[in-house]
């Protein structure tokens, strides 16, 4: 029987001491390959006959772990984003460490650090998103409760200090009252602000204005690129395996050549900052001993998919080679494949599949991939039309684009009339799926043009939910 067995890197930042221990244990256990995750970890997989070996030597070095499990799941931060993706934050690899500094205890739910001047590392895929603000060493804070799609944005912003603590605080309220705040269709926001200031003043720093989230963009992050007087090198793998050979040959060059750290990335890729101009050739040898490719086109590298999940992999690697071969554009697009519910992924295009064996195809509102807000755009599509209903997706983006406040506008078929701008949209509060009077509901018999309020009786197409679960979405 296999074990996966799983760390934390927290922040995504782990020492070439610490990392080259780790796959010395790993290797040791029989392991032939590292995985890295969406949030940043690291795993691998052993036999079962060599788990206490693997066990004894964990504790030795003192590495926490989860066998099987995820109780714990990773501190994820923008942190790999400094100097490189991001030039304008006073968040600085100093703010960075001294909050990951001051986490005593190992969170049950997941905490997003995230520099609001960046779109490499998504912002709302934790439990409790920290959003830099315009003040320095203060975030913005919204707060995702746990298996839901619900979001609350505390009314006041908080410092930097103070993130563990309230973190903390904020789990503990969480965890303690589940039948309020956990996996629940309702949520009482004045109820649960009252339980975390019950008791204890919480710092109030004053919202001074509402986050502006970025236009997207993803960065293309892999091989080599001058920064400064130095370069950086990411490295991704179309199959997700990292050999643990070409890893430690990486940890041992970083040793060499001083670079202290690495860092891992969402995209379950790494990167390595501060390599010096001389020794770029070293790093090309090493490159070259592996035969690593280090320059794929960028329709591969924006996609996101779950975790140690063959399913998703292979519907990637089939949808890539298929847009490849329609030679179709993907920039400022990124896609997410779900093959699981809840499991927070976030794209401007989300593929669900369905336990009919075919697809939805779900984009926000606006094709930023760290918008809370989803529309359905085809349902019941089969594997065998999967890429063109995306291709016509992708076209429709573009034809949008051309007109920014376009973008605002749900696409339901580039053929179709485009909807007025002050259209009022209801949402559904459990899925997030979006009525539009432009398009009416065929699935639902119901006619192009009519009104939300003008319906007697309606449910969600996507989770079925009554009339009452959908709001006036504000625009």
């Amino acid at each position: 029987m296999e074990h996966l067995i799983k760390i934390n890197l927290p922040g995504g930042v782990v020492s070439a001491g610490d990392l080259y221990e780790i796959l010395v244990i790993a290797e040791n256990a029989g392991a032939r390959h590292i995985r890295f995750g969406n949030r940043q970890q690291l795993f691998f997989t052993i036999n079962g006959d060599e788990l206490e070996d693997m066990e004894l030597e964990m504790l030795r070095a003192g590495i926490a772990y989860e066998i099987d499990a995820d109780k714990h799941p990773n501190i994820i931060s923008s942190y790999i984003c400094d100097t490189i993706f991001s030039h304008e934050s006073w968040l600085r690899e100093g703010v960075y460490k001294d909050i990951f500094d001051l986490f005593t205890y190992r969170p049950q739910l997941k905490i997003n650090l995230i520099d609001r001047h960046q779109t490499f590392i998504p912002f709302f895929s934790g439990n409790f998103n920290f959003i830099s603000s315009d003040v320095s060493n203060y975030w913005y804070l919204y707060i995702r409760f746990p298996k839901t799609s619900r979001f609350y944005c505390w009314p006041s912003l908080i410092y930097s200090d103070d993130i563990p603590s309230i973190s903390k605080k904020t789990e503990d309220v969480i965890l303690k009252n589940k039948a309020l705040f956990y996996d629940v269709p309702h949520i009482d926001e004045q109820l649960f602000f009252e339980k975390m200031t019950k008791g204890s003043a919480m710092p109030m720093q004053p919202l001074i204005a509402p986050l502006q989230l970025p236009d997207f963009y993803l960065p293309y992050y892999e091989g080599f690129n001058r920064y400064a007087n130095k370069y950086w090198l990411g490295i991704y793998r179309r199959n997700e395996l990292f050999e643990i050979p070409f890893l430690k040959d990486i940890c041992n060059l970083c040793l060499k050549t001083r670079i202290g750290q690495l860092y891992t990335t969402p995209w379950k890729s790494i990167l390595i900052k501060g390599i010096e101009p001389d020794d770029r050739n070293d790093w090309g040898l090493i490159l070259d001993r592996y035969r690593l490719n280090i320059r794929h086109a960028s329709n591969e590298l924006n996609w996101q998919i779950e975790d140690m999940c063959e399913e998703g992999l292979t519907l990637k690697q089939q949808l890539v080679r298929e847009f490849e071969e329609a030679d179709l554009r993907t920039y400022r697009l990124s896609f997410a494949i779900k093959t699981q519910p809840k499991t927070g992924l976030l794209g401007s295009i989300i593929i669900k599949t369905q336990p009919s064996g075919t697809f939805e195809i779900l984009h926000t509102v606006d094709f930023n991939p760290n918008s809370k807000e989803y529309i359905s755009y085809k349902r019941r599509v089969k594997r065998i039309d999967l890429v063109q209903q995306l291709i016509e997706l992708c076209n429709s983006y573009y034809n949008l684009s051309q007109n920014k406040t376009n973008l605002l506008v749900p696409v339901i078929n580039e053929t179709e009339e485009q909807p007025a701008i002050d259209t009022l949209l209801y949402q559904c509060m459990h899925c997030m799926t979006i009525y539009d009077k432009t398009y009416g509901d065929q699935q639902n018999g119901i006619s192009p043009g009519t009104l939300f309020t003008d319906i007697s009786a309606y449910t969600c197409p996507v989770c079925d939910a009554d009339k009452d679960s959908f709001t006036l979405l504000e625009r």
